[in-house]
């Protein structure tokens, strides 16, 4: 079937996976929590580095968990990257504090330096400092980590790494997510590993982990009846997700890989268009590639993002835009923003130019020579 349906990043199973949710169903752990739980999380912090892992529900779960670590209240600031999914920042508001959003920067598209320093030299002046910086890997792309802890502390805030999209990204040698007071992934389906759904929060804190550990169930006291002296939420992984986890976590390296050579095929076949430009990759480290997002200058391509969005739909090939920076969405309306440059929103121009192409780690050569060939036919003949 030659229309038959490209994704633009679907779950790839290794085959593995049955043998481990077999286990759990032989078992009878079904239920939340067992042995997967505890080896996925044993093994993932083994493959990031960090001392301890909890494995929870989602990566938005993990994301607010660490908030509550961080004390992070009503009332409250906390700094986060604009350009990115809304899972990032709806935490924030889930703890009645205040989001301010900060730009990305042209070299990687993750959070500015440079905007970073004025947020925090504004919120110096006015004497009141954020309680959390949420930094984010945009597409599999660690951000320059460096510069943006020096800078928070310099302040003394500390820092929420999002991961979620890259898990297997490394940072001068170190795993992206290991590098801030807590780091946060997301196993949903269309990630670089998956667990069907869930999501894991590591850290080198191990006594703060326990005390996620405790909120994520229920924060259930250790008595033979239910006793509950917190508020706690229903947050933690079953065990068959997990075992699903496990199984994919062995496939890590094989699915970046996988990825980074999707990216290769679409930068060897279109990179030389006048007009298009692919996200760079940073010296610093290696991205997974988790999405293989380009811009289209439209004044010299003559077409937008949004018209070859459109023309590849109709070859029933699925493709997105680039986030909608969250200083944009509606939720968001009137919290402050802190553009790269006072007069340049890099953010704003990546999703006015952006698209994001078919990039899973089972995509085809035939698959992608499918998109190549359309995106090339539809170029050619404006």
């Amino acid at each position: 079937m030659t229309n038959k349906r490209i994704f633009l990043s679907s779950p790839h199973m290794s085959g593995k996976e049955i043998d481990y949710v077999k286990e759990a169903f032989l078992t009878n752990w079904v239920a939340p929590l067992g042995p997967h739980v505890n080896l996925f999380e044993k093994e993932l912090s083994q493959v990031v580095g960090s001392k301890g892992a909890v494995a929870v529900s989602s990566g938005t779960a993990g994301i607010h968990l660490a908030l509550k670590l961080l004390n992070v209240g009503k009332g409250d600031v906390v700094f986060c990257s604009s350009l990115t999914f809304v899972a990032s920042a709806n935490p924030i508001l889930y703890e009645g504090a205040t989001p301010v959003f900060i730009d990305s920067e042209p070299f990687t598209w993750n959070m500015s330096p440079q905007a970073l320093k004025r947020a925090f030299e504004d919120a110096r002046r006015e004497g009141k400092l954020p309680k959390a910086v949420i930094i984010v890997h945009l597409y599999g792309q660690s951000a320059d980590m460096d510069l943006l802890l020096s800078i928070c502390e310099e302040y003394q805030v500390p820092v929420i790494e999002d991961a979620a999209e890259s898990l297997g990204a490394t940072y001068k040698g170190k795993a992206s997510g290991t590098l801030g007071k807590f780091g946060v992934y997301s196993f949903n389906g269309n990630k670089i590993i998956t667990s069907s759904g869930g999501g894991m929060l590591v850290s080198d804190d191990e006594e703060a982990l326990e005390k996620a550990r405790f909120w994520a169930t229920q924060s259930r006291e250790p008595t033979k009846h239910y006793e509950h002296k917190e508020m706690g939420y229903n947050y933690r992984l079953s065990n068959v997700s997990a075992g699903i986890g496990r199984a994919q976590l062995r496939v890590l390296e094989e699915r970046v890989n996988a990825r980074r050579q999707v990216f290769e095929q679409y930068f060897a076949a279109l990179s030389d268009y006048k007009g298009i430009t692919f996200m760079p990759e940073a010296s610093f480290g290696r991205s997974t590639r988790w999405l293989t997002a380009m811009t289209l200058d439209e004044e010299l391509m003559g077409v937008s993002s949004l018209d070859l969005i459109h023309h590849l739909e109709k070859e029933n090939i699925e493709a997105r835009p680039v986030w909608k920076p969250m200083h944009l969405q509606p939720l968001f309306q009137g919290y402050r923003y802190y553009p790269h440059q006072p007069n340049e929103s890099v953010s704003d121009l990546l999703f006015q130019k952006g698209i994001c192409l078919p990039s899973g780690s089972n995509l085809s050569i035939e698959e992608q020579n499918r998109v190549i060939t359309c995106i090339k036919n539809f170029l050619n003949h404006i």
